[in-house]
C-alpha cells in the first residue's frame, strides 16, 4: 500500500464517523451540530474517495442509504418468529380482566404484575434482522409469519442504523415502526399537490406507500423515521425484560418512545391511560392506544 492509499483510507474512515455522527445528531438527537452545507461537502468528499476506491465503501457508509435501482419485485421472507396480532381492550372491565388473566397464567394470585406500557405507533410494522452487527435484512410484518423483504427501502431510513456497535449479540432482530411525522406529512402532500401528483390520505398511508416504492432511490426521499419496540430473535440472550432490552438498544443508537414507561397494576394502568388521552393531541405522530407488555 502507498502512502496516498493510507491516507485516504483513514480519511474516509473519518468522514464516515463525522456523518453517522451528524446523522444520528438530527435524525435521532434533535441536536445537529453541522450545516447543511458541511454535511453535503464531507458527503462529496466520502464518495469521491469510495468512487476511486471502491473497497473503502463499508457496511456503515452513509453513501449507502441513498438508494439504488428499480426492483422487480418483493420477495417473501418467513420470519424466524411470528409477529403477533395485539389483543384489543376498550374499557376498564375488559382491562381488569386482561389482568386477571395475566396473574393466572403466571400464578402469582393478587400480586400486582409490572407491564410495560408503550404508544401504540400507527404506522408500518418492520422486523430489522442484524447478524455479527449488520442489518442483513429488514421485512414488513405481512400476516405475522410472511412478510415483504424491503431491505434496500430500509437501509434509506436514517434513524436505522447500518452497523450496531462491537459486543452486541451475534443475532438481533429488532422490531418497530415506520412512521412519518404529522409535520413531514402535510409537507409532503404540499409538494404533491404542487406537482399535481396523488395527495396520501394519512400518514401510515403514506409511509407504507414510500416503502412499497420499486425504486428506493425515491423512498430515500420520503422523511421517514424508525421506533423500535421489541425483538424476535435474539442470540445470545444479553437482557432479561423488555424495559432492559428497550435500555440496550438505546445504545445501539435506536429511537424509542419516551413515553414508555413501566407500570404495575391497575390503578397505574388508568393512570397512564389518562396521561397519554391528554398528551394524544399533542403528539406530532398518530397513535391507536397503548400497548401493555408484560416486564
Amino acid at each position: 500500500m502507498n502512502d496516498e492509499y493510507l491516507i485516504l483510507r483513514k480519511r474516509a474512515s473519518e468522514l464516515r464517523s463525522l456523518l453517522n455522527r451528524a446523522n444520528r445528531e438530527y435524525y435521532i438527537l434533535d441536536e445537529p451540530t453541522l450545516l447543511d452545507s458541511e454535511y453535503d461537502q464531507l458527503f462529496r468528499d466520502l464518495i469521491k474517495i469510495e468512487q476511486e476506491y471502491p473497497e473503502l465503501c463499508t457496511e456503515d457508509s452513509p453513501t449507502q442509504r441513498v438508494g439504488s435501482d428499480i426492483l422487480e419485485s418483493f420477495p417473501s421472507v418467513a420470519h424466524t418468529s411470528p409477529m403477533r396480532s395485539l389483543s384489543n381492550a376498550i374499557d376498564a372491565s375488559e382491562i381488569k380482566q386482561f389482568d386477571k388473566r395475566t396473574r393466572d397464567s403466571l400464578k402469582i394470585g393478587e400480586a400486582e404484575v409490572a407491564y410495560f406500557a408503550e404508544p401504540k405507533f400507527d404506522g408500518l410494522a418492520i422486523s430489522l434482522r442484524y447478524v455479527d452487527g449488520v442489518l442483513m435484512q429488514a421485512a414488513t410484518r405481512g400476516d405475522g409469519n410472511t412478510g415483504e423483504q424491503v431491505t434496500e427501502n430500509i437501509r434509506t431510513v436514517r434513524t436505522i442504523p447500518l452497523v450496531l456497535p462491537q459486543n452486541t449479540p451475534n443475532i438481533v432482530e429488532v422490531r418497530g415502526e415506520v412512521v412519518m411525522m404529522k409535520r413531514d406529512f402535510d409537507n409532503l402532500n404540499k409538494r404533491q399537490a404542487e406537482a399535481g401528483e396523488k395527495i396520501f390520505a394519512n400518514p401510515r398511508n403514506a409511509a407504507g406507500g414510500s416503502l412499497r416504492q420499486k425504486n428506493s432511490k425515491e423512498t430515500s426521499k420520503i422523511p421517514l423515521k424508525y421506533f423500535a419496540y421489541g425483538f424476535g430473535a435474539v442470540k445470545p440472550l444479553t437482557f432479561k425484560n423488555q424495559s432492559e432490552f428497550l435500555q440496550k438498544i438505546k445504545k445501539w443508537n435506536f429511537s424509542t418512545n419516551p413515553l414508555s414507561e413501566t407500570v404495575s397494576g391497575l390503578n397505574q394502568i388508568e393512570t397512564k391511560h389518562k396521561e397519554i388521552d391528554k398528551l394524544r393531541s399533542t403528539l406530532d405522530y398518530d397513535i391507536d392506544g397503548l400497548v401493555y407488555k408484560v416486564n
